[in-house]
């Protein structure tokens, strides 16, 4: 029977792949949390060998009238985003995925009530919140080839769903990954609140303090569930996503939901460990949260 092994809220901001001293200019000086925390991941979790697959939640990928988990074999190309090329331009990627986990999740669609589509074209876009991620977790010494043995997927994010629907997909994926004897990673990749400052004032808010979050109250709302995910108390966050949501997290917060609709949802209980600071991205708040398997279950 497959389990989830490991899983993460983490941040794929653009500055992550930026080379150091230019993260370090836009900072002020000091270098960003961000990057040494997915370096010590990497370390702790990544280059470890008892998982498959590393499933990622996506929040840039916006689909409308279904999920779509994407089905290839393997995953190669070169990556230059349409949000912000001047940053990341002809990034590589290349990777296998796991076409067999991609359709055991459609499969699944039924029994939970939602639409989940398996994808392996070949000119389907790929986005920097898969890419970026990967080349810190997934990249080996040369940066044109992953690990062949490491498989990695993406799942959209329905820009219709809402949170059930979010756990819905959720638990689809969890019962999908116990039917294929899978170990796997689940990364839910986005931020917390997720407002920017104007065109006009951005500028002068791309330092990583938190004091650069949009407002006070939404910097509140983000480290107070930090807190609580620091604490496993995954239920109070379900519990008070209708309030959350007045903070627009990015994605209607759908990477955290589904990947919390894997784990348990409000009977999850997994801690979860900072692998950096709470950090501003140009007005919406980032972190790395991650949760170890409990010793006895997602749900002991």
């Amino acid at each position: 029977m497959g389990e989830v092994v490991g899983a993460g809220l983490l941040a794929h901001v653009p500055t992550i792949v930026l080379p150091e001293v230019t993260r370090r200019e836009l900072n002020g000086g000091p270098d960003t949390t961000l990057v040494p925390g997915l370096q010590k991941l990497r370390a702790d979790v990544f280059e470890k060998d008892d998982y498959d697959t590393v499933v990622v939640l996506d929040s840039h990928w916006a689909t409308t009238v279904e999920f779509v988990t994407t089905a290839h074999d393997r995953r190669a190309g070169l990556f230059t985003s349409e949000e912000l090329p001047r940053g990341m331009c002809r990034m590589p990627y290349d990777f296998p995925g796991d076409p067999e986990l991609a359709h055991a999740v459609a499969r699944y669609a039924d029994k939970h009530g939602t639409w989940i589509t398996p994808i392996d074209d070949p000119y389907l876009p790929i986005f920097y919140a898969t890419v970026n991620l990967w080349t810190h977790l997934g990249v080996r010494d040369d940066p044109y080839l992953g690990d062949p043995g490491k498989r990695w997927m993406s799942i959209g994010v329905c820009q219709t769903a809402d949170t059930e629907d979010f756990l819905r997909l959720g638990r689809a994926l969890g019962d999908a990954i116990a039917a294929t004897d899978r170990r796997v990673l689940l990364i839910a990749s986005g931020a917390m609140s997720h407002t920017f400052w104007p065109l006009r004032e951005i500028r002068d808010h791309e330092a990583s303090d938190p004091v650069h979050i949009f407002s006070p109250e939404a910097r509140a709302a983000d480290e107070e569930r930090i807190g609580w995910l620091e604490d496993g108390d995954h239920a109070r966050m379900l519990d008070t996503m209708p309030e959350f949501l007045k903070f627009k997290p990015e994605a209607r917060f759908g990477h955290y939901l589904m990947m919390i609709g894997a784990l348990g949802e409000h009977a999850c209980k997994a801690p979860g460990r900072l692998y950096s600071e709470y950090e501003n991205s140009v007005g919406t708040g980032q972190v790395h949260i991650w949760f170890d398997r409990p010793e006895n279950g997602w749900t002991a």
